[in-house]
């Protein structure tokens, strides 16, 4: 074969080789049928890297008339989950509906949620609304945590530098004042085999009664509804038919995690005035788990702390690019079955080593122990009453709250305070007391709900289950146990400072975030207006412990039985 004719050979060689792949893609069958789309979201983390405590309550599988608690939850176990889930779908995306830092426990908080950050991104969240917690530290702080580097004054305190989130949070109804624009994106647009699909993120409009007031310095939040209205034409000018609405807002049901019996609260009303164009929603805010038709739209909520995956599966048609259909699953990040994540456990443990000596940092004195079987005869202990004190303490002046009353649920108090022989108390001490990275939230109650909040203390037919609340100093009543139910407080003896308590008068009271939303019962507490929410429960504590030095524990005369 001469030089020349070998040129002439390679290039009759290519030809073929491009005619037959031509053909062949003339040849092969194109794709038909809906393209498959996998959402998967949660919402509410709460920086719980670690299984939280509380687990999820759901109703009991064997008898339907009573709940159990299902351990559930935390990074290494939810990491793991949502790796299993993607492998049902080449086309997903992993959102969020808000609050995944504020509010958390100390490994997180320590490191100004950092680590959190960090595992979420390792995880491979993808979008985020921004909720109200994210709005804790000030915009600046957000934008930091979104962006990278180290703490403005606290500096860099991680295992490595603190490269920011990997994900986006976009904050459609969020606007700065100074720019007349977004805090950050509004959207995003993501294709799944060609169809593009929109995902807006907000937050809810009144995040400026949740969080303190520097939080939100600079910053306007404008209607949840209007503003996703207002976005429609621009998305679909850009060819998206298909609208994913991430919102940190949220309803109460009153069924199981996986159905939608009772839906009420801000979601039903805000999905009501969404454009048509939207086709699903995912929430968050009321640490309740859902999944519901509201309006023709799909509509759900994976309770918090990472202990449920929302699994969200929608059909896209390949002509209109809308959707043709939308089902949910919520499902259960259960510990037995998901197991943990090794990227996240080292993750976990590094920053775990670092914590260790910032858990032993000395907060204050005492003088005696504040021991929790240390309970008169009406259920209040003085451990509670310490603690009722503390966050009426942290909410008192008007920026802080205005609150005049606090209650604290005896659930929540997981350890004593005992005294060392140097008498001193560690955070390491108060933290173990109230693990559960509970906010402060002030509400506004009228006397007759704080009366009736009192009398769902007793449960049951017989009225023989007690769940206690302890009460701040100031505040007292009567208890006659003999009284049939809903009638034990005894009339004329609720007292705030001394004088009778007004059933029509307005109270501002402080509970913790579990309380706040209902929990262990407390109903009438969903109904409380004007809410604003304040420092977690734990550092409240911490305050107050560190205020008084030489602290020890007082009478238990608050509430007293007459039976």
């Amino acid at each position: 074969m001469s030089l020349k004719s070998k040129p002439h050979r390679l290039i009759l060689a290519l030809a073929s080789t491009l005619l037959l792949g031509a053909c062949a893609t003339q040849m092969a069958p194109q794709a038909s049928g809906p393209v498959q789309v996998k959402v998967l979201a949660i919402n509410d983390f709460h920086g719980n890297l670690e299984t939280p405590p509380s687990g999820i309550r759901i109703r009991d599988p064997k008898d339907p008339s009573k709940t159990i608690t299902v351990p559930a939850g935390g990074a290494e176990h939810l990491a793991t989950a949502v790796a299993e889930l993607r492998k049902r779908n080449p086309n997903h995306v992993f959102v969020a509906a808000g609050d995944l830092i504020g509010g958390s426990p100390l490994l997180s908080s320590l490191f100004h949620d950092e680590p959190t950050i960090e595992s979420l991104s390792l995880m491979g969240l993808h979008l985020s609304a921004v909720g109200n917690h994210e709005f804790d530290a000030g915009k600046e702080e957000l934008l930091r945590r979104q962006k990278g580097g180290c703490h403005p004054t606290e500096g860099c305190k991680g295992p490595q530098p603190f490269k920011g989130a990997s994900f986006k949070y976009l904050a459609a109804s969020t606007i700065d004042e100074a720019t007349g624009k977004t805090l950050l994106p509004a959207y995003e647009i993501r294709r799944f085999e060609g169809i593009p699909v929109g995902f807006i993120g907000l937050t809810l409009k009144s995040t400026p009664e949740l969080v303190t007031p520097t939080g939100v310095a600079g910053l306007r939040f404008e209607d949840e509804a209007e503003t996703v209205n207002k976005l429609v034409p621009e998305l679909r000018a850009k060819g998206v038919e298909a609208i994913v609405v991430m919102i940190h807002e949220g309803g109460f049901p009153t069924g199981d995690y996986n159905e939608c019996a009772g839906i009420s609260g801000p979601i039903v009303d805000i999905v009501k005035k969404l454009d048509k164009a939207v086709d699903l929603i995912v929430s968050g805010h009321t640490h309740r788990a859902y999944q519901c038709q509201i309006d023709g739209r799909l509509v759900t909520s994976g309770d918090r702390y990472g202990t449920i995956v929302s699994e969200i599966d929608l059909q896209l048609d390949r002509t209109t690019r809308d959707v043709i259909s939308a089902s949910a699953n919520n499902v259960i990040v259960r510990t037995e079955q998901f197991a943990k994540d090794p990227a996240q456990t080292s993750l976990i443990a590094a920053y775990k080593s670092l914590a260790a000596p910032l858990e032993r940092r000395v907060i204050g004195r005492i003088e005696a122990s504040f021991a929790r079987d240390n309970i008169s005869r009406a259920g209040s202990t003085v451990l509670g009453q310490l603690i009722a004190d503390a966050q009426l303490a942290a909410t008192t002046k008007p920026a802080d709250g205005g609150a005049v009353i606090a209650f604290m649920n005896a659930g929540g108090v997981r350890a004593d305070l005992l005294r060392r022989p140097s008498g001193e108390v560690t955070f390491g001490d108060v933290y173990a007391i109230q693990p559960f990275g509970n906010m402060l939230t002030t509400m506004t109650l009228s006397g007759a709900q704080i009366i009736a909040l009192l009398e769902q203390q007793w449960r049951g037919n017989d009225g023989n289950q007690i769940v206690t609340l302890h009460v701040s100093a100031g505040f007292s009543y009567s208890q006659d146990r003999s009284r049939p139910l809903g009638s034990r407080v005894v009339p004329g003896s609720v007292k705030l400072n001394g004088k009778p308590l007004d059933p029509n008068a307005s109270y501002r009271v402080t509970v913790n975030s579990f309380l706040a939303s209902g929990g262990d019962g407390f109903r009438v507490l969903n109904e409380g207006k004007d809410r604003r929410m304040g420092m977690l429960d734990v550092e409240a504590l911490e305050r107050h412990i560190a205020s008084q030095p030489g602290l020890k524990p007082g009478p238990l005369d608050r509430v007293t039985r007459v039976d």
